[in-house]
């Protein structure tokens, strides 16, 4: 051995390499010949001089093995590297029990590379599947009963906080479930509880559902729905057509979709389009990332479909809890504009039609003023491009409205350009918006 280290450090990082195959090679004779019960290891003892040749990236290793990986190197002073182990064994009772119940795998971690292993799924929908609730509320119309309806919630807070859909506990009049706004909650381990509906928004079709508990519950995680690309695996978790505990799994078709695309007129919104399988009473569940968070609420179906689902993204139902928290509803500040992103392709149309149209390239457009509005009391006219709002540049509608938040009756300073390329400053004192018009 010592004279094929010798000739090892001479030839290099290549006959490393070489060594490396022949001692694996060995460990697989060595197997191939014996018996199940066989337990072996081969080590490859490297100089000091070429350890740090034998290193891969973590980026590496976690490509060619999506378990935990066969290589362990030990940084230790000895200069002993273990190669590979294997050794069969019977499935432990333990391993047998936590599979049935459904408990994370500790030992099947992430990689940390985004890729997807065969437990993955499994370990998601285990994090969160103790925070999913059934939730069963009386309708009805004009006080006539129209028995019940039935949906799904996550408990968001170990306080007994749930997160569900507007639709699930309101009745058929819109108005929150005829029985004094109480609903009954079912947890995954089979307790039920009485749920008093506390806030509800019917324009995000977002609710908080409130259960009191002698212990904490089991809470989700919310994550980050921002994150999310067309092609990332996500989970819908939740009671279709009461079949409680019912997971399903699917890709992002879209992290976008416009509910003008959907046909929904009014407010506008955006929603998450997934292909998991999601029926009634699905509604309120959670649509949760392979990470085991919640990224969305899932809230409707293309009946004429199949794989065409839609979730409202959290990170804007997170500002919902917030105003919920704030203020006991959710306060929308309007302006009495219409709004429309400028980029290079509208810039172009937009000269084409009309050459004395300023020379912006980024900014909001404004094609129309309501008459009476605080937009026109401000001064706003039709084709002034928005530029700077409260201080702040802007290049899309989005920004605007988060720079107004829930803030209605402040004054706010706005720099807007008209032709022929003019600057105004205009100052406009925001109302909350009548959703109900």
């Amino acid at each position: 051995m010592s004279h094929f280290l010798r000739r090892l450090s001479i030839s290099g990082r290549n006959s490393l390499i070489r060594a490396v195959a022949i001692a694996s090679a060995g460990l697989g004779f060595l197997y191939a010949n014996g018996n199940t019960d066989l337990r072996a290891s081969v080590t490859v003892r490297i100089p000091a001089s070429l350890r740090e040749s034998l290193s891969l990236p973590c980026q590496l290793e976690h490509e060619l093995f999506l378990g935990p990986s066969p290589f362990a190197i030990d940084h230790g002073l000895s200069g002993m590297f273990p190669l590979y182990s294997r050794s069969v064994s019977p499935v432990s009772t333990s391993d047998k029990k936590n599979e049935a119940v459904g408990i994370v795998d500790e030992g099947s971690k992430p990689c940390g590379c985004g890729c997807l292993g065969k437990d993955s799924i499994a370990n998601a929908a285990a994090k969160v599947a103790p925070s999913v609730v059934n939730i069963s509320a009386a309708q009805g119309f004009y006080g006539i009963s129209a028995g019940k309806s039935i949906g799904t919630g996550t408990i968001i807070d170990k306080d007994g906080t749930i997160l569900t859909c507007a639709h699930v506990v309101v009745d058929l009049e819109g108005r929150i479930s005829t029985s004094k706004g109480k609903v009954d909650v079912t947890l995954q381990d089979g307790r039920t509880f009485e749920g008093i509906v506390l806030n509800v928004d019917l324009h995000s079709d977002i609710a908080i559902v409130k259960i009191n508990s002698q212990t904490p519950l089991p809470a989700a995680q919310l994550g980050s729905s921002s994150r999310l690309r067309p092609g990332d695996w996500v989970i819908a978790m939740g009671c279709p057509l009461s079949l409680q505990n019912t997971v399903t799994a699917g890709i992002v078709s879209c992290v976008d979709r416009k509910s003008s695309d959907l046909g929904l007129v009014g407010l506008r919104r955006e929603y998450l389009q997934t292909d998991c399988a999601i029926n009634v009473g699905n509604s309120g569940g959670p649509l949760v990332n392979i990470d085991g968070e919640v990224v969305g609420v899932n809230i409707m179906k293309v009946v004429a479909a199949d794989g065409v689902g839609f979730s409202v993204p959290i990170d804007p139902v997170r500002k919902i809890i917030g105003q919920f928290k704030k203020n006991g509803r959710v306060v929308r500040p309007w302006l009495g504009v219409k709004m429309m992103d400028l980029n290079e392709t509208t810039l172009a149309q937009i000269k084409k039609r009309d050459a004395s149209f300023p020379n912006i390239k980024k900014g909001v457009v404004v094609p129309m003023v309501t008459p009476g509005s605080p937009a026109d009391r401000a001064g706003f006219r039709p084709r002034d491009i928005v530029v700077e709002f409260d201080g702040k540049p802007v290049e899309n509608s989005d920004e605007i409205v988060e720079i107004m938040g829930d803030r209605v009756g402040v004054p706010m300073k706005v720099v807007v350009v008209r032709a022929p390329d003019e600057i105004k400053t205009l100052t406009v004192i925001p109302e909350e918006a009548n959703l109900d018009l």
